[in-house]
């Protein structure tokens, strides 16, 4: 017998009914009552230093720099040597 196509495959998949799937309930949060301004955790922590963060991209940055500024230097050479 013959080996079944991937197209017969495929289509034996599509005409297959799959039972749905089955969702648990989703757990609501207990109302909290605003009660003025409160200062919670998020928002003291929403002050970030950036550049603390982020001072491996200074780096990377000015590695690119440097190898783009360099490469046009080799271009610009290249075109009074080559006329």
């Amino acid at each position: 017998m013959a080996k079944k196509s991937r197209r017969a495959r495929k289509k034996a998949r599509a005409t297959k009914s799959r039972p749905p799937a089955k969702r648990a309930p989703v757990a609501q949060p207990p109302p909290v009552a605003a009660k003025g301004p409160v200062r919670s955790e998020t928002q003291a922590k929403k002050t970030i230093d950036f550049a603390t963060e982020y001072r491996y991209v200074y780096a990377d940055l000015k590695r690119i720099a440097i190898t783009a500024a360099a490469m046009l230097a080799v271009l610009i050479i290249l075109s009074f040597v080559i006329r």
